[in-house]
């Protein structure tokens, strides 16, 4: 409360200047960061640059406690602001002071500072919390799994409300240490590097640093046991690879398959640039799901992505997506295909790299393999709607897309693009609108027609769309058109067809909602 000081006019107009923004110029922030399909993810009225999270997790009784140290700065005059958050929260401090605090919505924490704050300044917020992540619940399903020596956080779009208060958007991306006490014998696996670890009186405790901008629904937490490899890659980044000791068949399989993340990492360098972040690695806990998530630096296996064997391919995808997805980021959810899109792709140029099909074949088999009367075809990879944000049209759609690309500018200007691209927007986000922009800058051709063809058409592409993007005219290990009026040749499959197709299931409600998709993100 502002007291009434009765002063001469000079100085009173002297004095104004000192005086800070009435009560009327600090309002709320938003309790959603504006995203078009998630209207309650994120938050506005301020920017996280770190967040410093101290747990503790008891794998018996599923017990997660709480210390999250957030910075951030502030982009509004606020009164209040909201944090993401579905466990039980004791105290909050702002600046280092009390703050009120309140639930609510289905995962929204408000925060009421003791002292408004001041647009444009670096705050302070500290959140104690506790319970059992597995409990929580969001439109009946959770993105946390019980294994039976722990658990794991690992979800898209969301999964930082069953372990952190955040603001849970990809557009607000911060760099993370994670710091988790568990009972000695068990490990706790996260993103970036294990600075350190130490045990004492029955506990040991794992911290981890994550040094470059990372979204919230990349970070990721599993505590179990593990049977872990280390090693450096040539150029001296940190390997950390992690195995549930109860794999069971699945473990052979899946060690033969991440244990080439160095060689896949490389090799991904030669088609994207420079690998973005500061380690590499996968894990792999005992959990039932069927999916794959590109968790940063160190992305998330479920165990059946291995029941027919070692399965490269899904290793390939999710460490390109530590280019596409990762550094350069959606600025809003339906933006999915410059992530889906290009992980799927580069299964394509993998398979051609291993001479099992080239990333033409694939595309071919891919036009060739369903009618225009298939649904399939009436889902936009460009702006999908929430209910097909990973549906399987997202990807192979998708994958189609840039290889009309491919067909119409050159290998090239292509792969410049697919080089250019992370640089340009390193540790960023961006829209398919700027990608189309960049590509066209690269290419110095007009290629709207094109995108709207193959990202936004609600249709398959017809015979004159699919013969300009190169997908029509046969070539060697190809059926030729048949003639009028014979029935249409079955489309050769690739080699690499069936790995490929092993990354895609249909999902429960125990992953992303409930769409139906791809397994691998």
């Amino acid at each position: 409360m502002h007291r009434r000081i009765i002063v001469p006019s000079a100085l009173a107009a002297s004095l104004m200047l000192a005086i800070p923004a009435s009560a009327a110029d600090f309002v709320p922030g938003a309790p959603g960061i504006g995203d078009s399909y998630y209207p309650a993810s994120g938050n506005g009225g301020y920017d996280v640059s770190h967040y410093d999270l101290r747990l503790k997790y008891e794998p018996a009784t599923d017990l997660l406690e709480g210390t999250a140290t957030i910075v951030a700065t502030t982009k509004q005059n606020l009164s209040r602001f909201n944090l993401d958050l579905g466990l039980k929260v004791s105290e909050v401090r702002v600046n280092g002071r009390i703050a009120k605090f309140a639930a609510s919505g289905a995962h929204e924490l408000e925060v009421t500072p003791a002292v408004p704050l001041e647009k444009n300044k670096e705050i302070s917020v500290v959140v104690r919390y506790a319970g059992k992540p597995s409990e929580f619940k969001i439109d009946g399903w959770s993105a946390w799994a019980r294994t039976p020596d722990g658990g794991v956080a690992a979800q898209e779009p969301d999964s930082a409300v069953w372990w952190f208060p955040s603001n849970d958007h990809p557009l607000d991306k911060a760099t993370f240490d994670v710091s988790v006490s568990v009972p000695a014998g068990h490990q706790a696996i996260s993103n970036g590097v294990l600075q350190s670890q130490s045990t004492s009186l029955g506990r040991t405790r794992f911290n981890w640093r994550s040094d470059k901008p990372q979204a919230t629904y990349l970070a990721t937490l599993a505590v179990g046991k593990f049977d872990i490899t280390t090693d450096r890659t040539a150029n001296g980044l940190p390997v950390l690879n992690a195995y549930s000791k109860d794999l069971g068949a699945h473990a052979g399989a899946a060690r033969a398959s991440i244990e080439r993340t160095t060689e896949v990492a490389e090799w991904l360098e030669t088609v994207f640039g420079p690998y973005p972040f500061n380690s590499l690695g996968g894990y792999v806990p005992n959990v039932t799901s069927g999916f794959a998530l590109e968790t940063q630096t160190r992305p998330f296996y479920s165990p059946r992505q291995f029941a027919n064997g070692a399965n490269v391919s899904v290793v390939v995808h999710e460490l390109a997506h530590q280019w596409y997805g990762d550094s350069v980021s959606v600025r809003d959810w339906k933006d999915i295909w410059i992530n889906e899109g290009f992980a799927r792709y580069s299964q394509w140029l993998w398979s051609e790299k291993e001479g099992e099909g080239t990333a033409q074949e694939l595309a071919d088999y891919v036009y060739a393999l369903r009618g225009a009367d298939d649904p399939f075809w009436t889902v936009k990879p460009g702006d999908p709607g929430p209910e097909n944000q990973f549906h399987g049209a997202v990807y192979d759609r998708g994958a189609l897309a840039l290889q009309a690309l491919r067909n119409e500018i050159g290998d090239e200007d292509f792969f410049a693009i697919l080089k250019g691209w992370p640089k340009q927007f390193a540790h960023g986000n961006a829209r398919v609108a700027d990608f189309v922009r960049y590509a066209e800058r690269i290419s110095g051709e007009p290629l709207a027609e094109l995108f709207d063809t193959w990202l936004y058409e609600p249709s398959k592409p017809a015979a004159p769309a699919a013969a300009a993007a190169g997908l029509s005219a046969p070539a060697a290990g190809r059926p030729a058109a048949p003639k009028a009026g014979a029935k249409a040749a079955k489309p050769v499959q690739p080699k690499s067809w069936k790995k490929i197709a092993a990354t895609n299931t249909v999902h429960d409600r125990e992953r992303g909602r409930g769409h139906e998709g791809p397994g691998g993100h």
